[in-house]
């Protein structure tokens, strides 16, 4: 009898611990990354860790809805796309460019992070009534062309990378414009941030992230 009481106390401590060992599992930590729906086809970005600032904001303003049916408004071959002001929402297309949240990001411009095709940068307004190079709160290009947008290393803030879907960038920006780089036909973005694992990145994307 003593036996089996001793035995049964022995199963008891096996089976807790057991329980507490499946319970302590480690939890693989997620990124957040930015999934941006075109008329084309969906771009996954991310975004710089070393540009806290710029990715903190874009983050924010992609869980609010801030960029939803807002228009890639200036396309320029060889060059970029630009996108991100809420003016473009509606039908006057003489303020588009001209739009944001009512509030600038300081620079966080990097001298190790340069243009190359596929990156995620910040507009801003010209040095000579923004010395300091502050971003727009919510304008953006998306480099097509590393040629293009080598001559605006540290001066515009880099602050992601299109890892998957820039083929469709490439797409918006051979649509037919006006004089102004508008195109005719609206461009329309949805965007929403989505989490995945780095192994998920790597896997999906192809990509590892190095900033």
């Amino acid at each position: 009898m003593k036996y089996l009481y001793y035995s049964f106390i022995a199963a008891s401590i096996l089976l807790g611990a057991c329980k507490a060992k499946k319970e302590e599992a480690p939890v693989i930590p997620t990124e957040d990354v930015v999934e941006m729906t075109t008329p084309f086809g969906n771009m996954y970005i991310w975004l710089y860790k070393a540009t806290p600032l710029h990715r903190a904001n874009f983050l924010k303003l992609s869980n609010d809805g801030f960029f939803n049916n807002t228009t890639f408004h200036r396309v320029i071959p060889n060059f970029m796309i630009q996108g991100g002001d809420p003016n473009s929402k509606d039908s006057d297309i003489s303020n588009d460019g001209s739009g944001g949240p009512g509030y600038t990001i300081p620079a966080e411009i990097r001298d190790t992070i340069q243009h190359e095709r596929g990156v995620l940068a910040a507009a801003r307004l010209g040095d000579a009534v923004n010395p300091t190079r502050a971003s727009s709160g919510s304008q953006f290009y998306i480099s097509v062309s590393t040629a293009g947008t080598k001559g605006l290393d540290k001066q515009y803030t880099v602050f992601g990378y299109v890892m998957k879907g820039i083929e469709y960038a490439d797409s918006i920006v051979k649509q037919s414009r006006s004089s102004k780089d508008r195109p005719f036909v609206d461009q329309k973005m949805q965007v929403r941030v989505i989490r995945k694992t780095l192994a998920e990145i790597k896997a999906e994307y192809n990509y590892v992230p190095k900033y």
